[in-house]
């Protein structure tokens, strides 16, 4: 396979009334998603070779997520079946002051309840360019943390690109320190780290005095790339404005230099799985050898798309994307 994710995909139910509260609905719309399998479906809808692994529960629930999988044209093939249940979270979109949140119902779930050797990684790995994986999947039992960790020394044997998202979850965590230690063990086989500035601070206390948020990212990632010694760092960068409005841009920092994004404002229909669209929006391009300048516009054009798009996935094929890269953001209709 070109790209191989590894992490956990849950249950996602949202009200059926667009941005009504958890508290007062009464029916919810039944999607599937997760940061790793999110980054796989979009790389499917681009037209790439991309395999998810997961472990799910051999019951009509677990079926139906591999149905989903396998419309964004994504191969399940390496799924492990097992287990109790499939983790599950609550949604509820935000609006103007008023934030979205979450609510998780994900312990005991079949991922989190992974047993060792399960996942045979050398073979996973055959043909495989690129692997992405993020921090979610170190929080959410100590199999998984070591698993994560086997997963990218073996990638690394193997010669696969790795991307990690640190995607730092604080309700996932005890305490930030216990993210770190584990972290510490993935970033010495990472190659490109996807992220951002918030991130860096609360995982490892990385700041920046500068309030220009771009400037304070090329700061924060100097500062990471002195610790880390990673060599290529593809951060987003948000401009929160309210739970309707943000402004988006992204920043590639890397030996051949800084490279910086168009910027977008957009209104938020749904702005969960859009650090993931950037993440597969980049890796696209990456893999299609593009050069980092286009790499971090294409990959921003996905993150910005994706706020008008309802749902965890990331549907825009690459001639929607382009067409925002290249300047169509007024919203006219097409004919």
């Amino acid at each position: 396979m070109s790209f191989v994710t590894f992490g956990e995909i849950m249950l996602r139910l949202t009200p059926a009334l667009h941005r009504e509260k958890l508290q007062t609905t009464s029916q919810f719309d039944v999607n599937f998603a997760g940061s790793e399998s999110n980054v796989a479906s979009a790389l499917g809808v681009l037209g790439n070779t991309v395999s998810f692994v997961t472990k799910l529960p051999e019951n009509a629930i677990g079926d139906n997520c591999i149905q989903s999988l396998r419309k964004y044209g994504v191969s399940t093939e390496d799924i492990v079946r097992g287990g109790e249940r499939i983790g599950t979270y609550f949604i509820e979109i935000g609006a103007s002051i008023r934030p979205s949140s979450v609510v998780y119902d994900r312990k005991y779930g079949a991922f989190s309840a992974m047993e060792a050797n399960e996942f045979s990684w050398d073979e996973i790995f055959k043909n495989t360019k690129y692997l992405f994986v993020s921090g979610i999947t170190a929080a959410l039992s100590q199999q998984c943390a070591s698993e994560l960790i086997k997963c990218v020394q073996v990638a690394k044997k193997c010669g696969v690109t790795v991307a990690f998202d640190m995607n730092y979850r604080r309700t996932l965590w005890d305490d930030h320190k216990d993210a770190q230690k584990i972290f510490d063990q993935i970033l010495p086989n990472t190659d490109i780290l996807f992220g951002n500035a918030g991130v860096l601070s609360d995982v490892y206390e990385i700041t920046s005095s500068k309030e220009d948020k771009i400037e304070a990212s090329i700061d924060v990632i100097a500062q990471a790339k002195e610790k880390f010694g990673i060599e290529e760092y593809i951060f987003t960068v948000r401009h929160h404005h309210s739970a309707s409005v943000n402004k988006v841009e992204g920043i590639y920092v890397s030996n051949n230099g800084t490279f910086i994004s168009n910027s977008y404002t957009v209104e938020i229909l749904d702005r969960f799985g859009t650090g993931d669209a950037f993440a597969a929006g980049c890796l696209h391009r990456l893999g299609q050898g593009e050069n980092p300048q286009d790499v971090v516009n294409f990959g921003t054009a996905a993150f910005a798309l994706k706020h008008t798009i309802y749902g965890d996935q990331h549907t825009s094929t690459e001639e929607e994307i382009l067409s925002v890269v290249n300047g169509e953001t007024s919203g006219h209709v097409k004919r």
